[in-house]
């Protein structure tokens, strides 16, 4: 070895022009694998799981070792915040975009509903398969199929094995209000199983056949543990057993209905959703030995999370205690969500990152781990807390973060804005003459339970909050999606989803911009003030009570 002082020659540390050209050519030769390199992305999302359903947070009957093994060997996103409702994460999670913007907030998309997410908003499969990404999604869209433009094939997935609604059944026929719905890229299928464990299947068999040399992207969507609550036989058995002492979720509609359900003599949905949880976990469990046997876990970033809170009430059969409340609630049990994290080649397994993380934020966050552009034709909503993630640090949340629902009772919202220090839930009741306000007040960091209602102490804090709210809510397009648990009189579902979407040559080229001429669309979106926006993706100055766009 040379001392420390002395220098090699400038003939000494130029290589021979034969030792260039061999670099080079290994360096072209290895390009693709290069590109190979980045991250494998896979996102599981659970549907309507409890917060207290899984073993890493003290389950005892249901067995979800499947999870479990990912919270060991990842991080636990321990405040990680989704919608209150199905539809509206699902359309947050694809943009990183408000679903109150998106109109897509208080309701989830119907079977009878022609509304989707707006062709012009970016979603993230299509940022990353621009960047050299193959993607596919296995399971459950809900995010729109009245027209092609609305058809997952068509939002950057380049697979689409699944459904394109919710509440299809876990066996065959998977009919949505009696027509067919299941499909393989817009083409019917017939596929024959249990629905959990098809989708496990498909998910195996397309991360095996996958081009090896280019990186993919899998959303898999499950409709588990949704109902209407089904399993193998071997499930329920194993279950049956199973007592329900759940303790009340202290949210009026959950417990209510379980009340009645009592007093009606039903039995209790928890064995049946128990079932339906292990199954899923079993699904969970296949995909991720897939990626053992295929030697790529290392580098393969997998998140999970539920869409929402457990369906706590009585036919749902979840478990969010201690949080209070579950899904279509905006206290912490409807929007506080089980989430993981796993990617052993850059994050320390059985962590926890305690700061406030939104399904806004999943899109830029994933998109800056994979070092992926997400090229947003919209300002995002979410941020990108891949840094902090990584290293374990600290994000504080000083500007507030909104939830809102409608469902089930149409004219009944659950509404929420919160960050670090406060959390204000506003229950309205609203009548054909009048509406009823309820505030909840809480210091969210010290009591996580919401126990202690502290609005009546500080009234100026709740009205802020309450204002701040308001403001929000005028940014929903006028027709967003509302609760509707019928159709429109007369209404008929197809025989066959598949066949349901307009091709996209039978539509015009452009966005309809609708009835009301072209110079009068602002002044009447200006008129419409708090009732909601005619203007897609307008947020209303705060004069004159709202409208006019910045």
């Amino acid at each position: 070895m040379p001392h420390a002082e002395e220098r090699p020659s400038r003939s000494r540390l130029r290589p021979p022009l034969s030792v260039v050209a061999l670099g080079l050519g290994l360096l072209f030769a290895t390009a693709p694998s290069a590109r190979a390199e980045k991250p494998n992305v896979i996102i599981l999302l659970a549907d309507d799981l409890g917060w207290a359903d899984v073993g890493f947070h003290g389950e005892e009957v249901i067995e979800t070792p499947s999870l479990d093994r990912l919270a060991r060997e990842g991080v636990e996103l321990d405040r990680f915040y989704t919608t209150p409702i199905c539809s509206p994460t699902r359309a947050a999670l694809m943009t990183g975009r408000d679903p109150m913007t998106l109109g897509v907030a208080y309701g989830v998309i119907m079977p009878w509903h022609t509304i989707g997410v707006h062709p012009g908003e970016r979603f993230m499969p299509e940022s990353f398969r621009d960047a050299g990404y193959q993607t596919a999604i296995v399971g459950k869209w809900h995010l729109g199929h009245a027209q092609m433009t609305y058809h997952p094939n068509q939002r950057g997935f380049d697979h689409f094995y699944g459904h394109l609604h919710t509440e299809v059944g876990y066996f065959p026929p998977f009919a949505n209000v009696g027509g067919r719905d299941f499909q393989r890229n817009g083409r019917t299928i017939d596929d024959q199983g249990y629905e959990t464990f098809l989708l496990a299947d498909e998910a195996a068999r397309w991360i095996k056949a996958r081009d090896k040399d280019r990186p993919f992207f899998l959303y898999m969507p499950f409709i588990a543990p949704h109902t209407p609550l089904d399993a193998p036989e071997d499930l329920k058995k194993k279950y049956a057993g199973m007592r329900d002492d759940r303790k009340p979720t202290r949210s009026e509609n959950s417990d209510q209905s379980r009340r009645i359900n009592r007093l009606l003599r039903q039995p209790s949905a928890r064995p049946l959703y128990a079932a339906v949880v292990d199954a899923m976990d079993q699904a969970i469990g296949r995909v991720l030995e897939t990626l053992d046997e295929e030697g790529i876990a290392e580098n393969t970033i997998v998140l999970f999370f539920s869409d929402n809170g457990g369906a706590a009430y009585a036919t749902g059969g979840a478990d969010n205690v201690p949080l209070r409340g579950g899904k279509g609630d905006t206290f912490e049990g409807g929007i506080r969500v089980v989430a993981l994290l796993r990617w052993p080649a850059q994050l320390e397994a059985g962590t926890h990152f305690q700061s406030i993380l939104s399904v806004m934020d999943v899109f830029p966050t994933l998109a800056g781990a994979a070092g992926v552009e997400t090229n947003e034709h919209y300002a995002l909503a979410g941020r990108n807390l891949w840094p902090a993630i990584r290293e374990g640090r600290h994000v504080e949340r000083d500007d507030y973060l909104y939830f809102a629902s409608e469902t089930p009772i149409r004219g009944h919202f659950s509404l929420t804005a919160f960050n670090d220090e406060w959390k204000l839930v506003q229950e309205v009741r609203q009548g054909l003459l009048s509406a009823e306000v309820t505030n909840h007040l809480f210091r969210i960091a010290e009591d996580p339970y919401e126990l202690n209602n502290r609005a009546s102490g500080n009234p100026e804090i709740v009205a802020r909050m309450a204002e701040a709210i308001h403001r929000w809510r005028q940014r929903y397009p006028v027709t967003g999606t509302r609760s509707e648990l019928v159709p429109p009189p007369g209404w008929r579902a197809p025989r066959d989803w598949a066949t349901y979407p307009i091709p996209l040559d039978e539509l015009q080229d452009e966005p309809a911009r609708g009835m009301a001429p072209d110079f009068a669309l602002r002044p009447l979106d200006w008129q419409h003030g708090e009732a909601g926006r005619l203007i897609y993706d307008c947020t209303p100055l705060a004069i004159l009570g709202g409208g006019l766009c910045e």
